[in-house]
């Protein structure tokens, strides 16, 4: 009797075997249908099955292919800061950002404050889950960017673009590391080109030409590489309008990869950026008040006071020996208004940011300004910002 069970047993293992192995779909059309009943309802749950995968249109393949070129190039960026905390004492406390390789030697573009207090050490995790520790080459917080460098074999640096020449609603990529989850993509438009007030961290300036986007940009993504429909960077990912949220509202920043290009090689060599400057502190004067003030010209921006041994001083510009109130803001009256440098129209403080962006330190520009009722241009050779780092 134990036999012939055993025997059942077998018989009917193998024909299940045979049944789903060896037969092709449409031998037996009742297989093609898995039939499930419900308790108690009597009707049948039937499931229809895809016959085959299906083909990706040509906006998919376009999605695929940024993200299987740049993927291996962007790395998850954790570090460590020691902080006192009131019950523990001195506690470690880890931030973590995205980054972007920039050549073989293991240069790492990210932003600085992703990196920024990190006094026990940077973590670099590549796509391939290998982790090596990281040293800060150079940092400029005025425009959020600090250059890490690793030491790897085998690394797979991104393709940099232009970011000049970008237009509104051209489609763009964002990859990193939001929430810790490493190698997530998300995709948008650029929303808007604008000017960016003063980068976290940063005492002074702008970041001009910033792209907004509607790509969804979290905690985590910070660093990462913003990328065109080619999968070459464009940006740098570098923070969100919030309203408070810790999430994407649909705002998101990138710094762009030009204003990097640009300052790449003093990060280099010396550790910061030795960002030209004109040694004045200004204001910015508009069209209303530039006509309670009498002056002769509509706008520029104002020169409050030349710093000592500047180059604004040694050129012979004046800064302002009147005290007076706009609001509650006390300025300086009585100094000159520039309004143009190398023929460049100035009409506020962003307009000489973006001019001083173009130049280095002992670079020669010819600064117009308006004395009085007249006009006049000096020769001036740019300085050395002070703290710009």
């Amino acid at each position: 009797m134990k036999l012939r069970q055993i025997v059942i047993v077998v018989l009917l293992v193998s024909g299940f075997w045979f049944i789903t192995t060896h037969l092709q779909r449409g031998t037996f059309p009742w297989l093609d249908r898995i039939t499930l009943r419900g308790g108690g309802s009597g009707s049948p749950l039937e499931l229809t099955e895809a016959h085959a995968a299906p083909a990706y249109d040509a906006e998919e393949q376009n999605n695929i292919a940024v993200y299987k070129k740049v993927l291996p190039s962007v790395v998850n960026i954790t570090s460590t800061t020691l902080v006192f905390d009131f019950f523990y004492g001195t506690v470690p406390q880890q931030g973590q950002g995205s980054g972007f390789i920039l050549d073989k030697a293991g240069h790492i573009l990210t932003n600085n404050h992703v990196v920024q207090g990190a006094n026990r050490g940077i973590e670099v995790q590549l796509s391939n889950k290998r982790r090596y520790a990281a040293k800060v080459v150079g940092t400029d917080k005025m425009h959020d960017l600090a250059l890490l460098q690793i030491d790897a074999p085998d690394l797979q640096p991104v393709t940099l673009a232009s970011s000049s020449g970008l237009s509104v609603g051209q489609k763009v990529y964002a990859i990193g590391n939001p929430f810790g989850l490493s190698g997530t993509m998300t995709r948008g438009i650029i929303s808007s080109i604008r000017t960016l007030p003063r980068a976290k961290g940063s005492e002074e300036g702008s970041i001009e030409d910033a792209i907004q986007t509607d790509a969804a940009i979290n905690p985590g993504n910070s660093g990462g590489p913003l990328l065109n429909s080619s999968g070459d960077v464009i940006g740098i990912n570098t923070m969100i309008a919030s309203n408070g949220a810790d999430q994407s509202s649909g705002i998101g920043f990138a710094i762009p990869i030009d204003t990097a290009k640009s300052v790449l090689a003093d990060l280099i060599k010396f550790g910061k950026v030795k960002r030209p400057s004109l040694g004045i502190v200004s204001y910015g004067i508009g069209p209303d008040l530039a006509s309670q003030m009498g002056l002769a010209a509509d706008e520029g921006v104002l020169i409050q006071r030349v710093v000592p041994g500047g180059a604004a001083e040694k050129a012979g510009l004046h800064g302002g020996n009147q005290q007076a109130y706009v609001g509650n803001t006390p300025i300086m009256l009585g100094g000159d208004l520039i309004v143009a440098i190398d023929s460049q129209r100035v009409s506020d403080p962003q307009d000489i940011s973006a001019i001083m962006d173009k130049h280095q330190a002992g670079d020669t520009v010819a600064v117009t300004v308006v004395r009085g009722q007249r006009q006049m241009t000096y020769k001036l050779t740019l300085g050395e910002a002070r703290d710009s780092n």
